[in-house]
């Protein structure tokens, strides 16, 4: 019979890590293959059983399940061939034939994926680095995006734009073979209130040819109402929130931590699905935009796509390499920005910094007309030390040049005329004095 249940207990009498690593390291040395096998089951997100309840052991004890048993029974829930009555009905004949201390401290704390003994899959397999021979717990993880502010080099050439909503990150899993969409959060909890529309998927699973990760942003009416919905225990009113989606990737190659289609492709392919999920119902695909930074017509298109977001209220807009595989990772292939607006205006002054900035370039003193618009600016960041230095000392030739600012908005001021919110110095359009826009 097992000690699993035991060596459980004991994780959970040693709340120190080390002491935790230890005792998981001395069952890898002794090859304890169930102890693996069920680390696996309960600490990978992805291995659902399907069941919202499990039943406690209170006695009396069985004569022992099996782990073959119990893998067998996990199997079956896994793969969805036990469902409903039939798992319940299943579960407690497997309750009744373990002992309580094997099914209340092992099997049942897999089944509801919560070991409760402090053990989470990073310390697993961070023990398990120096056992190659035994399989380490799979890790959620999905593809997150850099700041573009601090990649700006990295925005050039042809990009996929897309407005970045004001929602929560869902992955959904829709796995064909066993017949199920799961949602989790972009940290691998699963969320289960969005059940319109996971039950909605699973209406229609013949629809998808293989096993699908969609990845997505949930929205509803509002983000603080959207909110209050995501972990609610009781009372979930959820029917309004839609997930937008704007990536797509198969399982097999989610779990796998890399895509083999570059990000075009997979967008293409998300609305070649418009059909599929205009018939499930609460999905949409959001709409992205092809430019070329590195030519004229990408510039402006890039900047009236930044105007149009500001316009529409985006929170931000998403840069994505056309080219780029979905990596489950961090990666400067997605970028997020805040939508900004570009100016051009005319420097008039130039005023000395202060602090450590004293003898050099605080700040250029701005104007001009922008739609209209009279704007005067001081702007201060945007500057590298050397440049500082560099137009400070070449200050009286800077009156009169023409220079591009970037900021998040024109706001107006009580005089009638216009400022900008947060302006930094983007370029000069050249150092021929008058010159024209």
């Amino acid at each position: 019979m097992s000690n699993c249940d035991s060596i459980i207990r004991i994780l959970e009498d040693h709340p120190s890590r080390l002491n935790k690593e230890g005792i998981i390291d001395a069952e890898a040395k002794s090859d304890n293959t169930e102890l693996f096998e069920g680390f696996r089951m309960a600490l990978d997100n992805l291995y659902t059983f399907g069941v919202k309840k499990v039943p406690t052991h209170g006695g009396p004890d069985g004569q022992g399940l099996p782990w073959v048993a119990f893998k067998e029974l996990a199997h079956l829930l896994y793969t969805r061939q036990l469902t409903g009555h039939d798992a319940r009905d299943a579960i407690e004949l497997a309750l009744s034939a373990s002992t309580q201390s094997q099914w209340n401290d092992w099997y049942r704390r897999i089944l509801i994926k919560d070991l409760r003994c402090g053990v989470s899959e990073k310390t697993v397999n961070k023990v398990l680095k120096a056992y190659p021979n035994i399989k380490p717990v799979p890790v959620f993880e999905c593809m997150l995006a850099h700041d573009g502010a601090n990649h700006e080099k990295k925005i050039t050439g042809k990009k996929l734009l897309e407005p970045k909503l004001d929602g929560v990150r869902v992955i959904t899993v829709v796995n064909a073979e066993n017949k199920t969409a799961v949602m989790y959060s972009r940290n691998g909890k699963e969320l289960e209130n969005f059940g319109h529309i996971t039950r909605a998927i699973e209406a229609n699973i013949e629809l998808f040819d293989r096993s699908m990760i969609l990845d997505g942003e949930m929205v509803s009416s509002s983000f603080q109402a959207l909110m209050k919905q995501v972990h609610r225990k009781s009372d979930v009113q959820s029917e309004d929130a839609r997930l937008m989606l704007f990536d797509i990737i198969p399982l097999s190659e989610f779990q796998r931590g890399s895509s083999v289609m570059g990000q075009k492709r997979r967008s293409n392919l998300l609305r070649s699905m418009k059909a599929v999920f205009d018939k499930v119902g609460s999905i949409d695909v959001i709409p992205q935009k092809e430019v070329d930074l590195d030519s004229y017509v990408g510039e402006l298109e890039f900047k009236q796509y930044n105007k149009d977001a500001i316009e529409a209220g985006f929170e931000g807009i998403m840069i994505k390499d056309v080219d780029s595989i979905y990596e489950c990772k961090r990666s400067v292939s997605w970028l997020k920005m805040k939508p900004f607006i570009e100016v051009s205006l005319e420097i008039t002054d130039v005023e000395e910094g202060t602090g450590k900035n004293v003898g050099r370039l605080g700040a250029l003193v701005c104007s001009g007309v922008d739609e209209g618009r009279d704007v005067r600016v001081n702007v201060g960041s945007g500057f590298s030390d050397a440049d500082r230095t560099e137009f400070w000392a070449n200050r009286d030739s800077l009156n009169r040049q023409i220079v591009e600012v970037r900021a998040d908005a024109v706001t107006q001021n009580q005089d009638g005329t216009y400022s900008l919110r947060f302006p930094r110095f983007l370029r000069f359009r050249g150092f021929e004095v008058g010159e024209k826009i």
